[in-house]
């Protein structure tokens, strides 16, 4: 299904989250085309090592800020560094696969829609360290630069990824820190160094300036516990990702809003590692029915609002389980999308 404007898909389709087991980008796109043929996204396979993660990946589309390895992480440096070389070379390596397979299925000028995901500027920000060693999040100004840079790679990324796969893009926005971020739970340098908690104006602010930026529908994801569900209300994200096994029960009118205010909803539903105990996609779907029943929600909303993924990434699952994970989430949708009131 389309959204009222007919550009992107809403609901009754399946995605992944993005990561992906293996080092073979080729053999992974071609999965991904195959098994989500309503909406594919471009892989990411963190085995590769360094700049393959999903800090390293947005070394990729950092506009004139570098970053480079050290002994904690990644650091910003005054020119490129190895690190940011490398996911430069996996970036065009795993979308030149993605071209391959899309051409090969066939979905060129079909008007289908493709996925792309980057870390959000808040969760990387969180990760990489200024050259005195503290977080770049800890410095208001240079988050700011952050922001903005990420915010003109991530559009020029989008923009080349349309034109190549002659396609329709939609942006997922990875923030699984963001939760620390607001409650300022993140550490310091040292046990002596704290990091205050991000007044959510700031953080919202933040996160908007790169989501405006993309120039296409944005879906934020934070699969963490009790994700923040009202600022994500209050983004300009179309879409949020959640995984449906983190909610408490406090949680479940964040998700009625976000419904009420027209936003899709992203359910991580399937079990992103191994679960061979998980064999039909009717007791996947179980928590999805309750959630819309116990809010008063019609059942057909899960076909028009709702994107079916695993709950997180695959890249820690074995093969088998990753293509089997990806075929649950489309029987899932499909069933959402053609017969969600008689489940």
């Amino acid at each position: 299904m389309t959204d009222s404007s007919g550009s992107v898909p809403l609901g009754g389709i399946a995605t992944g989250i993005g990561s992906w087991p293996g080092t073979d980008p080729r053999e992974a796109a071609t999965i991904v085309v195959g098994e989500l043929g309503d909406l594919p996204h471009i892989v990411e396979l963190p085995a590769r090592g360094v700049g393959a993660d999903m800090i390293g990946r947005a070394g990729a589309l950092l506009i004139d800020l570098h970053f480079d390895t050290t002994t904690r992480g990644y650091r910003l440096t005054p020119r490129q560094g190895n690190a940011a070389r490398r996911s430069s070379v996996f970036l065009r390596d795993d979308l030149d696969a993605l071209e391959e397979a899309w051409g090969t299925a066939g979905f060129n000028g079909l008007g289908k829609t493709v996925k792309v995901q980057t870390c959000g500027p808040l969760t990387l920000a969180a990760e990489v360290e200024l050259a005195n060693g503290h977080r770049v999040i800890t410095d208001s100004g240079a988050l700011r630069d952050f922001s903005e840079s990420l915010a003109e790679g991530l559009s020029q990324h989008v923009a080349e990824v349309a034109r190549r796969l002659d396609a329709k893009v939609l942006v997922q926005i990875d923030e699984p820190l963001l939760s620390d971020v607001l409650n300022g739970s993140l550490r310091g340098v040292t046990s002596m160094d704290s990091i205050g908690a991000m007044p959510a104006p700031d953080a919202l602010n933040f996160l908007d300036t790169v989501i405006d930026a993309a120039n296409a529908p944005v879906l934020v994801h934070n699969c963490a516990s009790s994700p923040p569900l009202e600022l994500l209300r209050r983004s300009h994200a179309s879409y949020v990702g959640i995984d449906v096994a983190q909610l408490e029960p406090a949680d479940l009118d964040g998700i009625g809003e976000l419904l009420e205010a027209g936003k899709g909803v992203a359910l991580g539903l399937v079990p992103s590692t191994d679960a061979p105990a998980v064999r039909k996609w009717r007791d996947l779907a179980e928590p999805a029915l309750q959630l819309v029943d116990r809010l008063g929600f019609p059942r057909a909303t899960l076909g028009s609002k709702v994107i079916v993924t695993p709950s997180c990434g695959l890249a820690g699952a074995s093969d088998a389980w990753a293509r089997k994970a990806l075929r649950l989430s489309t029987e899932v949708a499909r069933a959402f999308a053609e017969e969600p009131e008689s489940l």
